[in-house]
């Protein structure tokens, strides 16, 4: 079975976003870049809530063809572009580049999507999305990116769920940036 894996780059203080979505505070170096092309290219999907889709689509199909783009980043374009995606909003009318449109999170729908045959796991992107799939119990694996700065206020990566969820740390890791990844599995 494919496992879900929640990837999001946080301040030390727990905050997924500034103010309007901003995450202009987000440190990534070239090394870091990679590690992304890297995992997102070995994953079988991405799962977005709104919002982060709408971030990535406002950047990722065309990066790639601006000259100002390093390889790194039109590598990861190609990777964006080619990988399903799942978006879960109710407002969305439509979505290309490989997207389908899901609607509400089904928890037998969501195992049912780990079940599709397939190489990959299936990369989960988004907070609010992210606490509904907590809540459910269906994210399997937490990939933190902790960038050295404290932001003070924006919107935290993990609202309140009114469940608690035990973790193993399985691996970590510093960038040349300062980024420290923490990946973690969820027990149960």
């Amino acid at each position: 079975m494919r496992r879900i894996v929640l990837m999001a780059s946080v301040s030390i203080d727990g905050y997924f976003e500034g103010p309007d979505h901003d995450i202009s505070w987000n440190r990534v170096d070239d090394a870091l870049h990679q590690h992304f092309n890297d995992i997102v290219g070995d994953m079988g999907g991405l799962i977005h809530g709104r919002v982060t889709y709408d971030l990535m689509a406002a950047f990722w199909p065309t990066a790639d063809a601006d000259p100002r783009t390093s390889s790194t980043e039109a590598e990861f374009a190609g990777i964006w572009r080619d990988i399903p995606k799942y978006v879960y909003s109710r407002t969305l009318e439509r979505a290309d580049w490989n997207t389908t449109i899901v609607r509400e999170v089904v928890p037998e729908e969501v195992t049912a999507l780990k079940n599709q045959p397939g190489a990959g796991d299936l990369g989960l992107g988004g907070a609010d999305l992210a606490a509904t799939f907590l809540r459910h119990d269906l994210v399997d694996e937490i990939r933190l990116y902790v960038h050295p700065v404290l932001l003070g206020h924006g919107k935290p990566l993990f609202p309140p769920t009114g469940t608690t969820t035990p973790l193993h740390l399985t691996a970590s890791r510093t960038f040349p940036s300062g980024v420290t990844l923490l990946h973690y599995t969820v027990l149960r």
